[in-house]
């Protein structure tokens, strides 16, 4: 394939042949004839959030009558579609793939948390005899008429490619007479960052690798364009030029793959994982990501002549949020226009998506008799009055336990402001995560602190204990007390409780401890044990009254990662 110029919501002027000179994109009327434009259009985390897949379908209605006269659209989902919300996660995010057919997804790749369902039924986990790991994303991708994609999901026993019905390593279709290559991959962090027991036996490749050599067979067999859908992702924060990485985090997974793909082998990747937004050119490839739960796509356009097997221009878009004002999850959302056309919601998705809907009303407005005082905010890296809440009903809810522990990748969604309702509760924890009880010492949970402030991923929110950490000749050293001020020793024994997650694996959390040391529990999600400790407790929650920022219960130099140098 040719490279190109990109046009950056231009119009589309030039483009560059491989081992020529510049032609422009208006020539004589039979070769323009010959050209199509096929516009790429992106989506990625969506999380059960299904409430604005309707609106979705208006704009894909109004591109695909833009295009009708001159190309054709290619859809496609960077993965993470199912878990979390009460609408997809009741039926085990079987409304997503109906509403996807729908739609017209193209393809879609595996996301790490396609696995967070496990076998068919409501265990999370293998609990019994027969029980599949992986039997509730088996049954997802057999029943969809679109297909599952990963190229470097492996078997670890044999190292070759999982075989799973309607999963592959890409796909390979015409759209408007142009033959278009799909790859999808997923993260390398897959393994650590979905339940253990879930992912059992597999192996991940490396992308770029698995990706080249998909791209090369894609090539061999006619391919005029291969895309990437890609459970893999970036961080920027501006859209003005694509070229422009200044805003980006340039050691992101998807551009650390995007720079060690061969040139000319992949046209276009639509990202993901990272719930970030990117519409940037790496190592000569846009790459396009569209923050999370549906609240925006992305959007690449391709001018490709199919005779003569090149890309003559591209114009990559920034994220489109699909609402001007409101939100679909709150029903207020206000769309305005796209490609000169009014976007209404599509009624017909919606009638799709009406009894899943209808289904998770009712848990969803479910009161759990507290009220939020104020917005109680959650963040990912640092302690935050959600991250304690949430371990002070752990302990409220196991109250055997010294301390409790969660992480805060699995907070999702802040609490707002008002009277509690369980469908809130849900949307800050989608996961049904089961206690796990890890009985250690003082010395063990302070290391497993340590450790935790030394990274700059997920942080460690604690209740029972204190922790204090400082530099002492070069070393992060941490200190621990009980919540009346008496301090732990390193060999005080101590029982900790957390979530199953964490417990087997996720996080490197407790990878260092002995056989043994940890109890897993099939019982409720850890999310309704918290919801009895509120009915139980009533009253008021205040965040003022959960992090205090001036006296934190992890105290450390700096900002993470610490480092003391």
């Amino acid at each position: 394939m040719g490279r190109f110029v990109v046009g950056w919501l231009l119009p589309l002027v030039t483009a560059v042949a491989c081992g020529g000179p510049a032609r422009p994109v208006e020539g004589p009327a039979e070769e323009a004839s010959r050209r199509v434009t096929l516009s790429v259009v992106g989506t990625n985390d969506l999380h059960g959030h299904v409430r604005a897949l309707p609106v979705f379908a208006g704009y894909l209605r109004a591109l695909r009558a833009r295009r009708a006269a001159d190309g054709g659209v290619v859809l496609l989902d960077g993965g993470d579609m199912f878990q979390g919300t009460l609408a997809s996660n009741l039926l085990e995010g079987a409304p997503v793939v109906e509403a996807y057919e729908a739609l017209g997804y193209d393809a879609v790749t595996i996301g790490n948390h396609e696995f967070d369902y496990g076998p068919v039924g409501p265990r999370p986990t293998p609990s019994e005899p027969g029980d599949d790991p992986r039997g509730a994303l088996r049954a997802l991708a057999a029943a969809a008429d679109f297909p599952f994609l990963s190229a470097n999901l492996l078997r670890e026993a044999d190292g070759a490619r999982v075989d799973w019905d309607n999963v592959t390593p890409s796909t390979l279709f015409e759209r408007s007479g142009v033959r278009v290559g799909v790859i999808g991959v997923t993260t390398e962090e897959t393994l650590t960052t979905t339940l253990s027991a879930n992912v059992v036996g597999l192996a991940m490749a490396p992308l770029a690798e698995a990706i080249a050599r998909e791209a090369s067979e894609l090539r061999a067999r006619g391919a005029d364009v291969v895309l990437v859908a890609a459970h893999a992702g970036g961080r920027c924060e501006a859209f003005e030029d694509p070229f422009d990485l200044s805003s980006c985090e340039v050691d992101q997974e998807i551009f650390e793959v995007a720079r060690r793909l061969p040139e000319g082998a992949v046209d276009v990747i639509v990202g993901g994982h990272t719930h970030r937004g990117v519409a940037h050119v790496v190592n000569g490839i846009p790459i396009i990501e569209s923050y999370a739960y549906g609240r925006a796509f992305g959007r690449v356009d391709l001018v490709v002549e199919p005779t003569a097997d090149r890309v003559v221009d591209v114009r990559v878009h920034p994220p489109r949020d699909l609402c001007a004002e409101g939100a679909p999850d709150d029903g207020d959302c206000v769309p305005g226009t796209y490609e000169g056309r009014p976007v209404e919601p599509d009624d017909a998705v919606a009638g799709i998506l009406a009894p899943a809907v209808a289904n998770a009303r009712a848990a969803r407005e479910r009161s759990l008799g507290v009220r939020v005082a104020e917005t109680i905010g959650r963040s990912r890296v640092d302690e935050s009055a959600l991250g304690n809440l949430f371990t002070d009903l752990m302990r409220a809810a196991r109250p055997d336990a010294d301390v409790a522990l969660t992480n805060g990748g699995g907070l999702r969604a802040d609490l707002p402001a008002g009277p509690l309702t369980y469908g809130a509760l849900y949307q800050a924890m989608p996961f049904d995560n089961r206690f796990a009880t890890v009985r250690l010492t003082g010395g063990q949970l302070a290391s497993i602190v340590a450790r935790n402030l030394r990274d700059e991923g997920s942080f460690f929110s604690l209740s029972g204990v204190r922790a204090r950490a400082t530099c002492q000749d070069g070393t992060l050293a941490v200190t621990l007390e009980r919540e009346g001020g008496e301090p732990i020793g390193a060999d005080e024994p101590l029982i900790l409780v957390t979530t199953d997650f964490l417990a087997t694996g996720g996080d490197g959390a407790f990878a260092a401890l002995g056989e043994g040391a940890i109890e897993v529990e099939d019982g409720v999600p850890v999310r309704d044990a918290m919801a009895e400790a509120l009915e139980a407790r009533a009253g008021e929650l205040r965040p003022d009254a959960l992090h205090d920022p001036a006296h934190p219960r992890v105290r450390y130099p700096g900002e993470r990662p610490v480092r003391c140098e």
